[in-house]
């Protein structure tokens, strides 16, 4: 009695090992262009802060942790510190949740909706250097503000908004969350309208209201794009405030709106002429540090509530 011959085995198919070799070489220009100008600069940064140097033209000289030594014991970075702590605890709820809350109900297409977001966007197409100005004028001690303030009858209450110690950074503050909100709304707006109908009109048939749906659903749902969303804002709150400041205030009066990211680039490029380009790199190092802490703190802090 025979038996059939068997069915040749076939072995599987390996990809080709040079694939990968290829794949590799393909990678190399990017990885050479991330060392180079990526990882470059910023060991240029901490390099810098450790010498002692006076201008671009001026020969630097070795300081060691003499810049450090003076961070510690210099008083403006402390003001720097609580003035850039403010900043960011009052503008990130606004330029987060605030936009949330705003994009979730261009997500719901209301009547006008389309004309609502153009609105919202027109800040972001308006550069820093024509915000400064315009708002410059705006709070000016013959601004629109006190303007209005004399045609309502409460001309008491004129001053120069951003020469005053008490409302400087306050107006900083609201110069920042006006101009960068409503550009956040409009793609937290995109995100929500990418969620399912159905899920909502399942929590309202459960009886859940706007709020809760607006909380309790979306929110959920778009918790990664809102940590992204929100480490991004804390980035640009952090390092992007020197230019607002520089055309709005340059840091003053005193030091009322002198943040971290305003000293490096003040002490960068000049206190009474002398720039130092050393400490205000030490500076720069004292801002990378805080802004992984926040990073980290951010990640950490959705990640234990969700």
């Amino acid at each position: 009695m025979t038996t059939p011959a068997s069915a040749p085995t076939r072995r599987p198919r390996h990809p080709a090992r040079g694939g990968n070799g290829a794949l590799a070489a393909f990678t190399v220009p990017s990885l050479v262009w991330y060392l180079l100008f990526m990882m470059g600069p910023l060991v240029a940064m901490f390099v810098i802060a450790t010498l002692n140097w006076g201008s671009i033209a001026a020969h630097p000289k070795f300081a060691g942790l003499a810049n450090f030594a003076k961070l510690l014991a210099d008083e403006r970075i402390g003001t720097a510190l609580i003035n850039t702590g403010i900043h960011l605890f009052a503008t990130l709820p606004f330029q987060v949740l605030g936009a949330f809350m705003i994009g979730y109900f261009l997500a719901q297409r209301p009547p006008g909706h389309r004309i609502f977001r153009v609105v919202l966007f027109i800040p972001a197409l308006i550069s820093t250097a024509q915000l400064g100005t315009m708002f410059s004028v705006v709070l000016g001690p013959d601004g629109l503000v006190n303007g209005l303030l004399n045609l309502v009858g409460l001309g008491d209450h004129m001053r120069a908004w951003l020469a005053d110690t008490h409302t400087a950074l306050l107006c900083v503050i609201l110069v920042s969350i006006w101009n960068g909100m409503g550009f956040n709304a409009v793609l937290f707006s995109a995100r929500l309208a990418s969620i399912d109908q159905s899920i909502y009109e399942a929590a309202e048939l459960d009886g859940a209201s706007h709020w809760r749906r607006l909380w309790f659903v979306a929110f959920p749902i778009s918790l990664d794009f809102v940590s992204v969303m929100t480490m991004l804002q804390f980035l640009w709150s952090l390092f992007g405030s020197a230019a607002l400041i520089l055309i709005l205030t340059e840091g003053g009066p005193g030091q009322a709106t002198s943040t971290l990211s305003w000293l490096v680039y003040r002490f960068a490029f000049g206190v009474n002429g002398s720039p130092l380009i050393g400490y205000s790199q030490a500076i720069g190092i004292l801002l990378f540090l805080l802004g992984v802490v926040g990073l980290v703190i951010i990640r950490r802090f959705i990640k234990q509530r969700y």
